[in-house]
């Protein structure tokens, strides 16, 4: 998707961008002990910001953050951000967040792909609401996450988002399999590592176009699932697919005898 069509289709209830500053494709260098510590610090972690200058730090694949206006820039742009629920891997077990961009974060991102304000694409109010999209999406997909991670709650009470990357067109087996079916594609795909204490887990996002948002600022319709490419993931994939067939039959089976009682009735 071009980044000039950014603002018009996020506040229309479009898609995102694949440039969207939250995609990192570089995993960090940290691990989690099997169970933290009680927090010795509550605090938000950088947002990283896929960068390709030289400024990046070589320790975390993170650039500075960027909070000063562009050049030619019509408006000005908070640059308050948002501290999100979504826990962070620390090398030393402190308890941290993912921190979300500013309006002008975002904006400065997409100037470095390419995209250029033009007067008919985005508004100021328009920046806010694609930040809250954009902060909604991924909080979204962390619930999401964390519905698979309770299969494991007894091995690991406390998952936690290591990395994460985005990969807008390449896309999924299921989501190409889903294309031949005569189903869209998504419009943008997530990978992200989860710290199972101490165990890398991939996980796979296909987000799809759900229509207009909500008042919640959420449009997208998210597919997570584990990512096959391990046993237990394809275990717990296999697992679930039972469940869900398991409930579906017995709810259609409930219907079925609510339907011959209610016509015995008459």
């Amino acid at each position: 998707m071009a980044p000039a069509d950014h603002g018009k289709r996020m506040a229309a209830g479009g898609s995102p961008p694949p440039e969207c500053p939250m995609h990192q494709k570089n995993a960090e260098n940290t691990s989690a002990s099997a169970v933290p510590p009680h927090p010795k610090m509550q605090s938000a972690s950088e947002c990283p910001v896929q960068h390709d200058n030289s400024d990046v730090n070589p320790l975390n694949m993170m650039p500075p953050a960027n909070q000063q206006p562009a050049k030619d820039q019509p408006f000005p742009l908070p640059t308050d951000r948002q501290t999100s629920t979504i826990p962070k891997v620390t090398e030393d077990g402190t308890v941290q967040f993912w921190q979300y961009p500013s309006q002008q974060m975002f904006w400065n991102a997409m100037l470095r792909k390419g995209w250029r304000w033009k007067t008919e694409d985005v508004t100021q109010k328009d920046m806010g609401d694609i930040i809250r999209i954009h902060n909604a999406n991924n909080e979204q997909a962390w619930q999401e996450v964390l519905k698979w991670e309770a299969l494991h709650a007894k091995e690991c009470g406390n998952p936690r988002l290591k990395s994460f990357g985005g990969k807008a067109k390449d896309f999924s087996p299921r989501a190409r399999f889903r294309s031949w079916l005569g189903y869209e594609l998504p419009f943008d795909r997530h990978d992200w590592i989860v710290d199972r204490c101490g165990k890398d887990v991939r996980y796979v996002i296909d987000y799809y176009d759900g229509g207009l948002v909500d008042k919640d600022y959420r449009f997208a319709l998210l597919d997570v699932r584990p990512a096959m490419d391990s046993v237990d993931n394809v275990w717990d994939r296999m697992r679930v697919a039972y469940m869900r067939w398991k409930y579906e039959l017995l709810g259609k089976y409930n219907d079925a005898g609510s339907s011959k009682v209610s016509a015995g009735s008459e």
